[in-house]
């Protein structure tokens, strides 16, 4: 044992230290060495060297003789000294023999042999043991020496004293190289002393666990160590003399020692004796076994030991031996009982078999490590996993399985290349699925020690599966040819489904599609089902793209399935449901869960109820557990309201769980409509309420309202649905378009610091409004007025979404669903079958809840811009009339209250956005007014009046009042005199004069409207007009000046159009056109005057036309030819007259004609010369009139002296009378010769360029002519060719067409027939024409004109017609939206789309009762070409009984042509209208034929007269008022208006009156009297101006 601390001083000093006797010693160096004794035989007995040893000591003589004298004193005290001395003398001695050979070595130590008994004390211990170690190295010893000295280290000692035996018997074998006289003993010594010293290293540790002190340990430790290293080097050189006995002694100490030490460092002691023994000796065969054992689970448990035991085990198994370490390892495997799990040192042998094998697979065979018996491997493994659950062990053998698939450079173990896998694979199955079982791989890491042991301890289990899988997919994805055991690797990853990775389980689904392993011919296929269901489909940590697959392998079970049904147990289907729908609400991906709903959804189609049913709800679940998830995750994370960074786009992209189910609901509804009552509607009471609850998911709700706003009936209340809502204009005026939107942005980008919409200006609205809050957060709006600070705004649905069912809608109605049965009147109290009849009543209810209860913006935006289009089939609606009632009623409230709800300022929207919405819904409803009371309908009338002052509603509402002019005349016209008020007060609006002209020019030609007018409330009627030309002359007055003020301005503004693109923005042209409409209202409503009334008006209507914005004159041609119609219909109601043919020389004798200028009219008389009769013709810019009269002349009385001139009338004179043409004229106008040549009549040469020029004049029609076509498209029709070859059209197209005008014979017609045929009937022998006192309109009807497929199958003498039209008329009757291309061509501006509100068929058109179309409704749209403005009050859908259509009709077609003609000449010049063309002919020939006087000395213009009337009468020309005025015109004319910008057109103006009358006539007066002489000048010319006054 090693000393206590306590003892250390004592030790003798190291020989190396001599201290003062090294001289002593070195005295002695020359004295002649001992020569060694013969060494005795190995074989001497005990008592023959006792006896001998004896006899040397007795011969004390000898000994003395031997030592120097100066030791002699030294030995003596040794020998008989006191205890003190004898130490001393020890120690001198030491040193004497260590440094010096004395022969009486012997001697010495048996004087101090009794020093080291157990009994001394220490430092007496020390000292003998020190002396006798060096006695022992004496050279000179004898064998029988070293025989009594192994012998006295052996004895009994001191516990203490081990390491001084221990480092006596080192130096006794010279550390095991020498055992000369003790060959035999030492094996067993250290046997005994191992075993020993074991115990005493235990029970050291124990003692120091136990007072906590680590000297005493340490020293054993050491103690020990050196055994282990003394036994080592023996081994290494001394094993020749162990016996079979001995060595099977050492091993079993050995064993025993690691069988029962946890010490890592006596462990390695252990395996380095036992590798010196295979090394240098050999294992006896009855402890290979257990040395193998020992070994291998060393290996296996100690990591830290793992190289140096299998470098052991390397060294064995290279060995003669190596067979036999094999045969031990299998026999562990192959014998392991069944009950291993309950004892641990089978568990160990077991693992550390495995952990050998695995090296032994990982070798190559070719460097001398034994092969192994694949079978006898696989066959051992299979009794291990058989035998015992040990996770671990399963592990030991998952890595060995490894070893097998990919050697240390990636390939395939030559072992098992030519083998069968299967074994090993199902091996390695149970192993993966134990470890699964065990919960070792997916457990929740613990904070504890434990925890952190299985956490590792998993992520090793993870590794060697991991490492299994991987090798084998890389083995499946080598080519076919080199690999054939895909079968047993498949089924292999089938078996482990739970651990597999998605890769590895994509190839499972890959082999069990391709190879139909789900199919009923597959035997196993109920199981591999189960698998793809349960293994790969119902764990949620698998990625979507495998679980997707997944169910399309389910799905095409099903698929096969329902082909061989009658083969099929009849409950496979809905367990299958039943499997893939289990705990489906906790389903959270989405990609899963769509492909899981499309996949239930399709077999709900055809399942029974029952089946239906339980998908359905348990599909609702979803629905629940997404409100009860996070009840406002949706909204914080997903909510459209919620701003997001101002980098992240502005639009939805993903979708909630909800909402994939309700789109699952939507396809199965789709699906069953047709067929099932009973499931479409089960389907459409859940979408009605999702749509209706708050609480749903907001994307949700509007899934099921996308399908719920399709919802349409046709004529017969059978239900399909639609896949075009008709909604792109309410949806653009919210950005719900990508255009709208993509313009909002690009304009927020080129404009980042304007005020937004929600910004610049308020709502619009009261502070009562609503706010979005209900069940949702929203932002509050900024109080920042800078566009950049405000949120960007997430938006979840567009209009033009291709997504927005989850299928294609069919066209087709269905067959068994119907919105109402016909025959059966709401009002009748008569119920239909409640099994075929879908309540929509129950959908109108949401809706009307939604509008009263508020709701999510996104929900109501959604409602707004779909409920028009869906309110304008009123088959939908037809059981719903108190829905509908109800509604109308909360819209009206809210409007007149102003608390409809409020968009969110982030969205850029106003509150005016969202009214004008409300105002196209109740446009809508207005149609159902059959249903509504008087009150109901002025409430209507009412709203819309108040919404016309409302923020950019004012335009909507305008419209909506032209629809009630026809569908609520009553209610129309009792508001009518508050609508024009209203009107006046906004006609100077931006856009708005337009549309309010358009109204007035549609109220003019329904008289029954203003039949009880006054004369102030006509009067409000022109000063809408006037104060809407007056407003735009104000502004070229003001612009006149700027540009006086700045001419590079001017000049700028002037040539801006000439630098400006070659297609400017079609609203450019609508000031001149807007202008020239207000000078045609005045003209419409004129004649709307009663005949006695007109006089009246004539004067006040005369000083706003010809009254400039400073109160000076003007003169605009547009004025004159208003006033010179004005004329000719003030005192009459007649149409225009002609010329009696039958005024001709022959009848009434010879015929004199002459010709005159007579003001803005060409005045022709043709007279009789000698009867006195006269033709006299009028020919003026608006029309035509012809009088015949006779001047009856007296006979002469007898005594009248005939005058000298007398003789030479004609025989043939009647009473010798005779009148030349001028005769009339001079006695008509005047009774004096006239006075001045303004005033004075100007004849006209008789000769062929006059009579050319009056052929002219009158080729111009005193009318507008306009043509439009007119298509019929019947059932399904969407190809041009079968659309032309119509020859006839439904009976609401027959009824529509006789509305829209006469049907005229063509053949010889005196009309301009716009391109018509009128000889040979090529373009038919009929057509319908309409015509007034200003506008005619031929219609070119393709069903009348002639159709011959066999010579034009394309219908091209049609097509040359219609698609030279600038405006069609559509009657769609096709059932389908109408394409604006569907006729190609570069003229068609404007196509009005006719569609019936509730489809019908061919056959079914021709069913209807009188009853059915009196209540027929049309919707109306006028498209547009790409550019072109919006000059309708269709321009958005609007809805019209066929009673009102052609009237309403012809106005739309009436006004789009006249914009046409502006539009079309926007580039090349201007289109002149014929009242203009005929007043700038008659100017022309006043400036050729009239005098040419100077018009500076002229002070004031000539009044313009009447045709025959006395005094001045000529009507002021362009050369009288305007002389320097090129041209004459304004360029504002009604029909034919020069493009240019609004700023060009004022400025061409300016520059024109610059220019005008009063600035000549003024020119000479002074400065100062200007504004006075133009006021009298104006109040002259309205005085003569004003016939009224005179006539």
């Amino acid at each position: 044992m090693s000393p206590s601390p306590g003892d250390e001083a004592q030790l003798p000093q190291d020989s190396r230290n001599t201290g003062g006797l090294a001289s002593v010693f070195k005295g002695l160096a020359g004295a002649a060495k001992l020569t060694k004794a013969a060494p005795t035989l190995m074989q001497t007995t005990s008592s023959t060297m006792n006896a001998q040893i004896a006899e040397q000591l007795n011969d004390t003589t000898a000994a003395s003789q031997g030592l120097p004298p100066n030791h002699m004193e030294a030995f003596e005290k040794l020998r008989s000294g006191s205890t003190s001395d004898r130490v001393a003398a020890a120690d001198q001695l030491r040193h004497a023999v260590k440094d010096y050979p004395l022969n009486p070595v012997l001697d010495i130590w048996y004087a101090a042999k009794d020093m080291i008994e157990p009994t001394h004390a220490s430092s007496t211990r020390i000292a003998g043991w020190a002396l006798l170690t060096a006695c022992v190295q004496h050279p000179s010893s004898t064998d029988l020496e070293r025989k009594e000295y192994f012998q006295t280290i052996t004895a009994q000692a001191n516990a203490a004293d081990f390491y001084l035996q221990l480092e006596a018997l080192l130096a006794l074998t010279n550390h095991g190289r020498d055992l000369s006289g003790c060959d035999y003993d030492v094996f067993p010594l250290l046997t005994e002393w191992l075993g020993m010293k074991f115990d005493s290293v235990r029970a050291a540790k124990k003692q120091a666990s136990r007072s906590k002190g680590k000297a005493a340990v340490s020293g054993e430790d050491k103690d020990f160590a050196g055994l282990f290293a003394l036994t080592t080097d023996v081994i290494k050189f001394n094993f020749s003399v162990v016996d079979d006995s001995a060595g099977e002694a050492l091993i079993n100490a050995l064993l025993n020692i690691c069988m029962n030490t946890s010490n890592t460092e006596h462990l390695r002691a252990c395996i380095t004796v036992l590798e010196a023994i295979v090394t240098f000796g050999s294992i006896p065969n009855d402890k290979l076994k257990d040395c193998v054992q020992v070994l291998s689970s060393i290996h296996c448990l100690v990591p830290a030991l793992q190289k140096p035991a299998w470098h052991t085990l390397s060294i064995l198994s290279r060995s003669h031996n190596g067979q036999a370490l094999v045969r031990i390892l299998l026999d562990v495997l192959n014998t392991l009982p069944t009950d291993a799990d309950k004892s641990k040192e089978l568990v160990r042998e077991v693992r550390g078999a495995l952990s050998i094998l695995f090296r032994l697979v990982s070798k190559n065979t070719e460097k001398g490590y034994p092969s192994i018996p694949y079978s006898i491997l696989v066959d051992g493994l299979t009794t291990v996993v058989k035998a015992t659950q040990a996770w671990k062990i399963h592990v030991d053998i998952l890595r060995l399985a490894n070893a097998l698939f990919s050697d240390a450079h990636g390939n395939l173990n030559p072992m098992i290349a030519d083998e069968d896998w299967s074994g090993i694979l199902d091996v390695a199955a149970v192993c993966a699925n134990s470890a699964v079982t065990a919960n070792v791989i997916f457990e929740e890491p613990v904070k504890s020690a434990i925890a952190r042991e299985s956490s590792e301890t998993a992520s090793v289990v993870r590794t060697e599966i991991t490492k299994v899988i991987t090798r084998i997919e890389r083995l499946l994805a080598e080519p076919a040819g080199a690999f054939t055991q895909r079968q047993d690797c498949i089924f292999f990853f089938a078996k482990i489904h739970k651990v597999l990775p998605d890769s590895a389980a994509s190839l499972v689904l890959d082999y069990f599609k391709d190879c139909r392993c789900c199919f009923p011919s597959d035997v196993q296929w109920e199981a591999n089902l189960e698998l793809v269901i349960n293994g790969i489909f119902a764990n949620r940590d698998r990625s979507s793209a495998l679980r997707h697959r997944a169910v399309q392998v389910v799905t095409e079970v099903y698929d096969m399935i329902e082909l061989i049904n009658e083969r099929v147990e009849p409950d496979f289907v809905p367990d299958l449901v039943k499997r893939l729908l289990a705990d489906v609400s906790e389903e959270t991906d989405i990609e899963v869960l769509e492909e899981l709903v499309s996949f239930t959804a399709g077999i709900a189609n055809n399942a029974s109820y029952t089946l239906f049913s339980y998908i359905v709800d348990t599909l609702r679940g979803v629905l629940t557990a997404d409100r009860l998830r996070s009840p406002t995750s949706s909204v914080l994370a997903q909510s459209p309201g919620h701003p997001t960074p101002p980098d992240q786009a502005t639009t939805w992209t993903g979708q909630t769980p909800s909402n994939v189910v309700v789109r699952g609901y939507v396809q199965i509804f789709m699906r069953v409509m047709n067929t099932d009552v009973a499931k479409a509607s089960r389907l459409y009471h859940i979408l009605v309420s999702i749509a209706k609850s708050n609480s749903s998911e907001t994307d949700a709700r509007l899934s099921a309202m996308k399908l719920l706003f399709r919802l349409r009936a046709d004529w017969a209340g059978r239900i399909f649905v639609t896949a075009h809502t008709e909604s792109a204009y309410l949806a653009s005026s919210l950005y719900r378009t990508e255009a709208s939107l993509a313009r909002k942005q690009a304009e927020e980008a080129a404009h980042p610091g304007r005020l937004s919409r929600g910004e610049a200006g308020g709502s619009g609205g009261s502070s009562r409004g609503v706010s979005f809050g209900q069940g949702q957060i929203y932002p509050s709006r900024p109080t920042s007025s800078v566009k950049g600070a405000a949120p960007k705004y997430q938006q979840m649905w567009f209009a033009s979404d291709p997504d927005a069912l989850p299928g294609p809608a069919s066209q087709v109605a269905s067959p068994v669903l119907y919105s109402h049965l016909p025959g059966v009147k709401p009002e009748s109290g008569e119920e239909a079958p409640k099994d075929v009849v879908l309540p929509t009543s129950l959908w109108l209810e949401a809706i009307l809840n939604l509008f009263q209860q508020g709701c999510d913006w996104e929900v109501y935006s959604f409602v707004l811009v779909h409920l028009p289009s869906q309110l304008s089939n009123h088959g939908i609606f037809k059981t719903a009339v108190p829905q509908l009632q109800e509604l109308r009623k909360t819209l009206c409230e809210q409007i007149r209250m102003n608390s409809f709800l409020e968009p969110p300022s982030a969205s850029g929207l106003r509150r005016s956005d969202v009214s004008i919405c409300l105002f196209h819904t109740l446009t809508m409803i207005m149609s159902y007014h059959q249903h509504f009371q008087k009150p109901d309908e002025d409430e209507m009338v009412n709203t819309f009046v108040r919404g016309m002052t409302w923020e950019r509603s004012a335009k909507c509402c305008i419209h909506a009042l032209s629809i009630c002019c026809y569908e609520l005349p009553m209610s129309t016209s009792k508001a009518l005199v508050t609508i024009l008020q209203k009107m006046a007060q906004i006609v100077t609006q931006p856009y708005v004069a337009m549309h309010i002209l358009e109204f007035l020019a549609c109220l003019a030609r329904l008289p029954s409207l203003y039949v009880n007018f006054r004369e102030d409330e006509y009067r409000i009627v022109f000063g809408i007009c006037f104060r809407y030309l007056q407003f735009v002359r104000e502004k070229r007055h003001s612009y006149r000046f700027s540009s006086a003020s700045d001419p590079a301005a001017h000049t700028a503004a002037a040539s801006s159009p000439a630098d400006g693109p070659v297609h400017p923005n079609a609203f450019d042209d609508l000031p001149q056109y807007v202008y020239a409409l207000a000078y045609h209202v005045v003209t419409f409503w004129f004649l709307a005057l009663k005949i006695p009334d007109r006089p009246n008006h004539v004067g006040w209507i005369a000083r706003n036309l010809f009254g400039d914005a400073d109160g000076s004159q003007t003169s605009e041609e547009q004025a004159q030819i208003t006033i010179d119609f004005m004329q000719r219909v003030a005192f009459a109601d007649v149409d225009e007259s002609a010329a009696d043919p039958l005024f001709t020389a022959d009848r009434y004798g010879e015929i004199m004609k002459k010709r005159w200028l007579i003001g803005n009219s060409i005045v022709t008389i043709e007279q009789a010369v000698s009867t006195g009769w006269a033709q006299i013709t009028k020919r003026q810019s608006s029309g035509k009139s012809s009088y015949i009269i006779r001047e009856s002349f007296r006979p002469p009385p007898a005594h009248q002296e005939r005058t000298t001139n007398d003789n030479s009338r004609d025989a043939n004179s009647l009473h010798g009378n005779s009148v030349f043409p001028s005769h009339l004229l001079v006695q008509l106008l005047s009774s004096m010769p006239q006075c001045t040549d303004q005033a004075r009549p100007i004849p006209l040469p008789d000769d062929d360029a006059i009579d050319r020029a009056i052929r002219m004049f009158d080729h111009n029609s005193t009318v507008d002519g306009h043509k439009v076509g007119v298509i019929y498209i019947g059932e399904n029709q969407t190809k041009e060719s079968e659309i032309l070859a119509n020859v006839s059209g439904s009976s609401d197209y027959v009824d529509f067409l006789n509305g829209l005008g006469t049907l005229t014979r063509l053949k010889d017609a005196k009309f301009n027939a716009q391109g018509l045929d009128r000889q040979y009937d090529t373009d038919g022998q009929f057509t319908f024409c309409w015509r007034d006192r200003v506008s005619e309109i031929v219609f070119h009807v393709t069903t009348q004109m002639p159709t011959n497929l066999d010579r034009d199958p394309g219908c091209t003498l049609k097509k040359r017609h219609i698609g030279n039209d600038f405006v069609n008329i559509i009657f769609n009757d096709s059932g389908l939206p109408f394409k604006f291309d569907t006729f190609p061509s570069d003229f068609n501006y404007v196509n009005i789309v006719i569609t019936p509100e509730s489809r019908a068929s061919f056959v079914a058109t021709r069913q209807r009762t009188p009853i059915d179309l009196k209540e027929s409704f049309y919707k109306v749209q006028v498209m547009s070409k790409p550019g072109f403005p919006e000059i309708s009050p269709a321009s958005e859908t609007k809805i019209i009984s066929l009673q009102a259509l052609p009237s309403f009709i012809r106005l739309l077609a009436l006004n789009a042509s006249v914009f046409s003609l502006v539009w079309s000449n926007r580039e090349g010049g201007e289109h002149v209208s014929p009242w203009r063309n005929r007043l700038r002919e008659i100017k022309r020939l006043r400036e050729k034929y009239g005098p040419k006087t100077s018009h500076s000395h002229g002070l004031s213009p000539s009044p313009p007269g009447t045709a025959l009337g006395g005094g001045p009468s000529t009507i002021l020309s362009s050369s009288q008022l305007e002389p320097n005025r090129p041209g004459g015109t304004v360029r504002d004319s009604f029909s034919s208006l020069r493009r240019s910008s609004v700023a060009t057109f004022f400025s061409t103006n300016s520059e024109q009156n610059t220019h005008s009358h009063r600035s000549s006539m003024l020119s000479t007066a002074p400065t100062e009297n200007t504004e006075i002489h133009a006021a009298n000048g104006l109040d002259n010319l309205v005085d003569q101006v004003d016939f009224s006054k005179w006539a």
